[in-house]
């Protein structure tokens, strides 16, 4: 879960992706995560259900899982010969054919041979549901399918698994060892058979940011060029690398691009073709083309690339919000600027990492998805930007937020000799409705605050609207009970009254904070902490110690299930008690159980927790 943010923005860029599943593990809580991505950004797929060699593999109940657990129609198109020790060889379910590879050339060579006869039954059940899902996907095949099944040809079922595939009506499921090079060719021709080419994909949407009008770009070199930037990384020979998908048009080395977002040109001066050590340069991209730029000053992770003349906003990517920070700082003054500088670069090439100097306990603090992420950022620093650090320990990222709806008159007024400041308004101040938290702007981070004009007779000029708003979003970011941010609220102002020469914008939103100040402590405030879901795979005698320890930490037991001879305990558990966890798990299990964890939501925290971490925040005011 520390590295959401590598497979979120990898799907915004791909038109097909392979799904690896172990044989022996099946579906984790990680897949569930990755999968639902893949859904939300309509992504077709093939499953490959890898380390078939291993114990305890399975493959038709990986294929069963990843129907009911992730919801999809899995369908094989092999079946295996043998599993563990004696996995040798798949049966094709499209050509009907038995293949045994060589194991002198690790795989890379194989044998046909007869089905074997105590699978001749597993085949041809599962090589006629193949043939009726199809069927039912292609009317021709229908009609064959009920006259004679076997006159379906192998070519008209992969054209018809193709179409399926692409409309992401069906998840083909493929076997393997990736370790023993057993299945991957297979594999890889499935890819060159089954999933799309940029061609086959839809026109990307986009809205012209000149008119707010819907456009769309059709995967054409002669259209206009069209991109989005997914990566920003640093290398050590060509400095920062953009990495880039093209929709649309062609782009050569050397020529200038619009950058929608700081609607700004950005010369490329050079393209490189990326492999995973090495780096081609070359001319030209076009329409389909993944490649990275080199030579730009301002291109950010989600930026859209493009023609100048033909200006187009392709859709962002909506990355999760950090859930853990850590207060850091350089172990020597000279290391200060770097510190400064490397902080940046990481933070430009990882949408998920944040960092803030909290001016109350003067700390620079960095803020990630996890310890893991953290520790990796922390090690960063020390080996690639050479800056030593000292770090305190972890931080929960808590959130406040307001549950009952108040209504406040606030009025300012100050004289300082010559004209003052005056500003007068009521306002409701409470949570945000249920169909704003659904809107997409809400769901992308562009607005947290639901704001509506009810001034009616103009008792209050529509000019402060902005100053208003402006003065109520500034006070999100701290809230009243421990100054943590306020993710969503709704302001509602419905009266007030002006002076003809006293009042003015800054006045205004002067007002809003003050008044929110006020307001927000009888709006029934709670402070709310992240909550994790946590897989713990152990062997049956320690499941009471288990679960022992995670009830300690306020874990709440969602089940239980068994795996051969493994028990998969599942809970939800707050971040807060986390800490630590991995060496705490070892010593009760022995070392013999395993842990996944990946965030959840965020749930209120009871009182003690509330007291504890109000007590600390005063705390840290006041040093």
């Amino acid at each position: 879960m520390d590295f959401t943010v590598e497979v979120n923005r990898s799907l915004r860029v791909l038109d097909g992706l392979v799904f690896l599943f172990s044989a022996v593990d099946g579906v984790e809580p990680q897949s569930e995560t990755n999968w639902r991505l893949a859904d939300g950004y309509k992504v077709p797929r093939i499953g490959f259900v890898n380390k078939m060699d291993r114990q305890g593999a399975d493959f038709f109940e990986v294929v069963k899982q990843v129907r009911t657990m992730l919801g999809s129609n899995a369908i094989p198109l092999q079946v295996p010969i043998g599993a563990e020790d004696g996995f040798e060889g798949v049966v094709d379910l499209i050509t009907n054919q038995a293949i045994v590879w060589n194991d002198a050339d690790m795989g890379m060579t194989f044998k046909e041979i007869e089905i074997p006869a105590d699978l001749v039954e597993t085949v041809n059940e599962n090589r006629e549901k193949l043939l009726e899902v199809i069927a039912e996907y292609d009317d021709m095949l229908m009609e064959k399918f009920f006259d004679d099944p076997n006159s379906i040809s192998p070519d008209e079922i992969r054209v018809a698994v193709r179409k399926a595939v692409v409309d992401m009506k069906f998840v083909p499921m493929m076997c393997g060892s990736s370790f023993k090079n057993k299945g991957v060719q297979a594999m890889l021709d499935a890819v060159c058979a089954f999933l799309p080419s940029p061609l086959d994909v839809e026109s990307v949407k986009g809205i012209n940011p000149k008119t707010d009008a819907e456009e769309s770009r059709k995967p054409d070199v002669k259209a206009p060029f069209a991109a989005l930037a997914f990566k920003i990384a640093t290398d050590p020979y060509v400095g920062r690398l953009a990495f880039f998908r093209v929709y649309s048009g062609s782009l050569d080395a050397g020529s200038y691009v619009l950058n929608t977002r700081s609607n700004n040109k950005e010369r490329i001066s050079r393209l490189y073709q990326m492999h995973a050590n090495k780096q081609n340069p070359i001319d030209k991209v076009v329409a389909g083309d993944i490649a990275a730029a080199v030579g730009f000053k301002d291109i950010r992770t989600g930026d859209t690339l493009c023609d100048e003349a033909h200006p187009i906003v392709l859709e962002s990517m909506i990355f999760p919000e950090p859930v853990i920070g850590l207060a850091i700082e350089p172990k020597t003054q000279k290391d200060l600027e770097r510190l400064g500088m490397a902080l940046n670069k990481l933070a430009e090439e990882d949408p998920t990492f944040r960092v803030y100097y909290d001016e109350d306990t003067a700390q620079t603090v960095i803020s990630g998805m996890g310890e893991l992420h953290l520790e990796i950022i922390v090690d960063r620093l020390r080996r690639e930007f050479k800056v030593d650090v000292n770090q305190g320990a972890p931080q929960v990222n808590y959130k406040e937020a307001l549950t009952k709806s108040v209504k406040h008159r606030e009025r300012l007024k100050k004289q300082t000799g010559g004209s003052g400041l005056f500003a007068d308004m009521e306002f409701e101040l409470g949570p945000a409705d249920e169909e704003f938290l659904e809107t997409d702007d809400f769901k992308s981070g562009k607005k947290k605050l639901q704001f509506v004009w009810g001034i009616v007779g103009g008792s209050i000029d529509k000019n402060y609207i902005k100053p208003i708003s402006d003065g109520f979003t500034a006070m999100m970011s701290n809230g009243v009970l421990a100054g943590y941010n306020i993710d969503s609220m709704k302001v509602r102002v419905y009266d007030g009254s002006m002076h003809a020469v006293d009042s003015k914008p800054i006045a205004f939103e002067l007002c809003a904070k003050e008044g929110f100040r006020a307001a927000a402590k009888s709006a029934a405030p709670v402070l709310l902490e992240p909550i994790m879901k946590l897989e713990v795979t152990t062997p049956d005698e320690y499941t009471g110690g288990v679960i022992g320890d995670l009830n300690r930490r306020r874990g709440l037991i969602k089940g239980q299930d068994s795996k051969h001879t493994a028990v998969i305990v599942k809970a939800e558990v707050p971040l807060a008690e986390m800490f630590g966890y991995v060496t705490q798990l070892r010593t009760i299990t022995s070392g013999r159980a395993s842990s996944s964890m990946e965030f959840s939501h965020y749930a209120p925290a009871p009182a003690n927790v509330v007291t504890a971490v109000i007590e600390k925040a005063k705390g840290a005011v006041k040093v």
